[in-house]
């Protein structure tokens, strides 16, 4: 296999997808290590090109492959450790969004590691559609792609206005909160839209107003002076409960 250089306007691409701008601009983003990379393969997104140290990709087509050096890898990955591969694909058709079954929605989650690590909790205890707030940190975001592990190939992810989702809709509505009642003592229904809140203000005021279900997770910490529990970390307890 040749080596292959990566251009001078293929580096400027590929970094320029580090930001939401660029990637809305060019309908692309990347993924990072053989894991990742596989999984998206494997799915229905669409590959635009591949960049690898080593050439083990048997299904892709030859043409879009680039068998690189580690230092012309470094040029393009956003890892400080770089993995062996990196590869561009297209961002999908924006998925209609159905109201059914049990929907997990962010209001205003700006941390791309809970947000990659809320995706695979979707995909664990199949959620099919997590709907974010336009704030929401953008799904495509590299770090965002590279802590769901794969799983954004499963997980429909929407973005839209929440208080217009959350007052239209026909489904109870739940929200945590530290006055709420205790999610071990309820009885939790198979459908309905769980809100989860911002890392550091937790559920907005308009937001609250359309919660119709105030949930807790009871502290049990005998001094019980943590503040409260990382999103991602409650997202997990909540779905465990849900699904019990």
């Amino acid at each position: 296999n040749t080596i292959f250089m990566v251009s001078k306007n293929q580096i400027k691409l590929i970094t320029s997808l580090q930001q939401k701008k660029y990637r809305k601009q060019e309908q692309l983003f990347f993924v990072e290590g053989v894991k990742g990379v596989q999984e998206l393969l494997d799915s229905n997104f669409e590959l635009h090109e591949l960049f690898t140290t080593k050439a083990d990709f048997g299904s892709v087509s030859k043409s879009k492959v680039h068998t690189i050096t580690a230092d012309e890898l470094k040029k393009i990955s956003a890892l400080t450790t770089p993995n062996t591969c990196l590869a561009t694909f297209k961002i999908p058709a924006a998925v209609t969004f159905e109201e059914k079954g049990l929907i997990v929605a962010l209001d205003d989650v700006r941390d791309p590691g809970n947000l990659g690590t809320i995706i695979r909790l979707c995909d664990w205890f199949g959620i099919k559609t997590l709907f974010c707030s336009e704030e929401s940190v953008d799904v495509y975001n590299p770090k965002v792609v590279q802590a769901t592990m794969g799983s954004i190939s499963r997980v429909n992810v929407v973005y839209g206005n929440l208080e217009k989702l959350l007052s239209e809709t026909k489904l109870p509505v739940y929200g945590t909160f530290m006055d709420g009642k205790n999610i071990y003592k309820e009885t939790l229904p198979n459908e309905g839209i769980i809100v989860m809140g911002n890392e550091a203000n937790g559920i907005s005021k308009a937001v609250e107003n359309l919660v119709s279900q105030r949930i807790a997770i009871p502290r049990f910490g005998d001094l019980q002076a943590t503040e409260s529990l990382n999103v991602a970390t409650a997202t997990a307890i909540i779905l465990s409960e849900f699904k019990r």
